[in-house]
């Protein structure tokens, strides 16, 4: 039943993220701290940028206070005509609401990107797009990244596959649309690490489905005193503890797998 839960919310988490197509003038509602810029056609004096207060109001000239938290731009627009219509200011008004900084309406990009940060969401925006605002992955990072969403008040993750964004038959959920208060995370890279008789002994990022041989092509191969004979990675496994395992060629590295190459005494 949990499952069944977790997957529920989950569907519903990227079944309410904007569209990329979505109309961008109306994508998302006015909060706190968003500056709005308003226009009155052929009335001058009443344009102006104001900005939404902790109370989820702006101030404007003959209305005053007005509540704006919760609301679109577009209903912004008819709730002041109406205004200036009631006030006996203007008998027809043609008002203009656009959005000058999103500052309520935020996603972070955090981790292994080259400028991490948050990033106003003035558009829809998938989880690939807000990568890009973020300067993209830094080399070392993963090829996933989690986005972290609150869903009926449950913290829920998702790993996204960065690679399979931009296969020709992707679908929409590989690449969900964000929403405000989301969080882009970027892990660093799983490495693995190799040492003895090998010419670049360290640390060495694990590239996907990598095998034992590649990873001893990344080290530089093994030196004239080495040998590929009795080969072991230690391992560590979901309880914690570690164990040694012999392998060949073929094995594929799992995070954190250490690689010891023996010397040979032949």
């Amino acid at each position: 039943m949990l499952v069944t839960r977790m997957v529920w919310l989950w569907c519903l988490a990227l079944a309410v993220a904007p569209p990329a197509s979505a109309d961008t003038g109306d994508a998302f509602v006015l909060g706190q701290g968003d500056v709005l810029r308003i226009a009155v056609f052929q009335s001058p004096e009443l344009t102006l940028e104001t900005r939404v207060d902790a109370a989820g109001r702006i101030s404007y000239p003959f209305v005053g206070l007005l509540p704006v938290r919760g609301m679109r731009p577009s209903q912004v627009e008819r709730t002041l005509a109406d205004e200036l219509v009631k006030r006996d200011i203007l008998k027809h008004p043609q008002v203009s609401v656009s959005v000058v900084q999103f500052r309520s309406q935020q996603v972070a990009v955090l981790g292994y990107v080259n400028r991490p940060g948050k990033f106003p969401l003035d558009l829809p925006y998938t989880v690939s797009d807000v990568l890009a605002l973020a300067g993209g992955v830094s080399p070392s990072a993963s090829e996933t990244v989690i986005l972290s969403r609150t869903v009926d008040g449950q913290r829920l993750n998702i790993e996204i596959d960065l690679a399979r964004i931009f296969l020709p038959d992707h679908r929409g959920m590989e690449d969900p649309g964000v929403l405000p208060g989301d969080v882009v995370y970027a892990h660093r890279a799983p490495s693995f690490y190799i040492h003895g008789e090998v010419q670049r002994p360290g640390v060495f990022r694990l590239e996907r489905d990598m095998t034992l041989q590649q990873a001893l092509s990344a080290g530089g191969g093994v030196t004239a005193r080495g040998t590929l004979r009795g080969l072991r990675i230690t391992r560590r496994g979901v309880d914690g503890k570690t164990e040694m395992i012999r392998a060949d060629m073929q094995t594929l590295l799992r995070p954190d797998d250490v690689i010891t190459v023996k010397e040979s005494w032949f």
